[in-house]
C-alpha cells in the first residue's frame, strides 16, 4: 500500500500567504548578509572567491524568476568535466574557486 502525498492536494498559497509565513525570515536573512558584508569591507586583504560568488549571485537574484536557485548554483558550481588527480582541500567550500 503506498501513502500519498498529503501535500499533493494542497492549493497554492497566494503571495500573501508565502509572504505572511517567511517575510521575517527572509529580512533576517538579508540583514545578515549585509552585516557580513559590512565586515567584509572593514576587513584587510584579498577578496576570497568565495565572496566573489556571493557577489556573482546577488544580480541574479535580483532578476528573480523561477529558476533563480538553479541559475546560482550553476554559476557556483565547478564546470570542468575531468576529475581533479587530487583534491586541494578538506572540504567543499561551496563556490568554485575558479570563478572569475
Amino acid at each position: 500500500m503506498s501513502e500519498s502525498n498529503p501535500l499533493a492536494q494542497t492549493a497554492p498559497r497566494t503571495r500573501q500567504q508565502v509572504a505572511d509565513l517567511h517575510f521575517m525570515d527572509a529580512r533576517y536573512k538579508l540583514l545578515d548578509l549585509a552585516a557580513f558584508l559590512d565586515r567584509l569591507e572593514r576587513a584587510s586583504g584579498p577578496e576570497d572567491h568565495r565572496v566573489l560568488g556571493l557577489r556573482k549571485a546577488l544580480p541574479l537574484l535580483l532578476e528573480g524568476g523561477p529558476d533563480c536557485v538553479a541559475r546560482i548554483l550553476h554559476l557556483w558550481s565547478d564546470p570542468t568535466v575531468e576529475p581533479a588527480p587530487k583534491a586541494d582541500t578538506k572540504a567543499a567550500t561551496g563556490v568554485w574557486p575558479g570563478l572569475k
